[in-house]
């Protein structure tokens, strides 16, 4: 159902929110698309006010019951409103948004329609649309992250989005926009909340643990959530991840602290025991994480199956895993299992130049797919079709 709207010829409304609403629910309705106009004109209807519903809001902006009940318990004192649906309507069809994004706004952020449309909502929709999201894209990232214009612009979104920008393009120069609105997605209370609070703190406290520059701005775009959790919780991540060995001077820290802010305790030791399970001591557990901190977040299936598949299979010992433990997160069936395929056909037509089984296919794993496939493929032109059909089987559901 859409949304039924005020016609531009009504007088100014100066009575409750509910007499507003009741209004709006007496006019004609329109398609959205007609809002847009200057020329569009309705009927009203005279009727005695009453206060809006359950209903109304039900089936004009789709709330649940308890979201309307929630909304009229909120509102049930009367003000004076700051504008009318209309021209709020009329504004956010101007910029770009949809029927769907207008009714998500509304359902997550019902305060907006009591907002001045020139004097709060139209300087932050112009604000984000000046930092490069238009139209469509505009009114998709508003419609779910609408409580963002509730915030103030200069005490809050503006100062923060200059931070952030900052961040991202430590050498100075633009931001890369995909950057910023990859950020603002995944985290929006990072421009949300009062900057000198969390935001820049937490920056100062990561910049003193030696994470600057493109880390910094690496980490950001990871996770975000980090630059505005509570300090004495990000100091706590930092003390788990020297706990584990590895130190701020190091250029693996920064992973850590990224690795371990993603997976709770409970989760990181069911993941070492696996290790366990399979004959590796802590301290070859610690050894492997100080070298690919990010092997903790590969699932536990896919560990099992690496360590079976390199153990049992290509007949690695632990010392191998332990210096490279990158190769468990290779994937099994797209990458580790073809290439193995191709090294023991080349084995069996004595291609290969060393005779280190283990050695050879190790570093044959760790190559890229073009020097790969230029090594040991392509320069065997009497059995590289053979040699490319045999790789490119699907193994990829291991």
């Amino acid at each position: 159902m859409r949304i039924r709207t005020l016609s531009s010829s009504l007088p100014t409304i100066s009575s409750s929110p509910q007499l507003f609403f009741f209004i709006i629910k007496q006019t004609t309705t329109l398609p959205f698309s007609s809002l847009a106009s200057p020329h569009t004109t309705t009927t009203t209807t005279t009727t005695n006010p009453t206060p809006f519903s359950k209903d109304y809001l039900i089936h004009t902006f789709g709330f649940t019951e308890s979201q309307s009940a929630s909304l009229l318990d909120r509102f049930r004192i009367a003000k004076r409103p700051q504008t009318a649906p209309d021209p709020l309507l009329q504004t956010l069809l101007q910029f770009g948004f949809s029927e769907h994004h207008i009714r998500a706004a509304v359902r997550n952020t019902p305060q907006i329609l009591f907002c001045h449309v020139d004097a709060v909502l139209k300087p932050k929709l112009t604000f984000f649309q000046q930092l490069g999201l238009i139209g469509y894209d505009l009114g998709l990232f508003i419609s779910k992250n609408s409580t963002l214009l509730t915030h103030s612009l200069d005490r809050r979104l503006a100062p923060s989005i200059d931070i952030v920008k900052g961040v991202l393009a430590p050498n100075g120069g633009d931001c890369d926009k995909d950057d910023l609105f990859w950020v603002l997605r995944r985290c929006k209370w990072i421009i949300a909340k009062d900057p000198k609070l969390r935001l820049l703190p937490n920056i100062s406290f990561l910049q003193s643990c030696g994470i600057v520059g493109s880390q910094l701005s690496m980490l950001l775009k990871r996770r975000p959530i980090l630059f505005v959790q509570k300090e004495s919780r990000l100091r706590d991540l930092v003390r788990k991840v020297e706990d584990m060995g590895l130190s701020v001077d190091s250029r693996m820290f920064v992973y850590g602290l990224f690795t371990l802010s993603c997976i709770g305790p409970e989760t990181l030791e069911r993941k070492f025991k696996v290790f366990e399970d399979y004959g590796f001591s802590r301290e070859e557990i610690a050894e492997m994480f100080r070298a690919m901190p990010g092997l903790p977040r590969t699932s536990e299936e896919k560990l099992k199956l690496g360590i079976e598949f390199f153990m049992d299979v290509v007949g690695c010992n632990r010392t191998v895993l332990v210096r490279k433990p990158k190769i468990l997160m290779h994937s099994l069936g797209k990458r580790v299992i073809p290439r193995y395929r191709v090294f023991v056909i080349l084995r069996s037509k004595n291609l290969l130049k060393t005779t280190k089984r283990v050695t050879s296919f190790i570093s044959m794993v760790e190559l890229s797919e073009n020097v790969f496939l230029d090594r040991f493929i392509y320069r065997f032109s009497d059995c590289a079709e053979e040699l490319l059909v045999i790789y490119k089987d699907d193994f990829s559901k291991l």
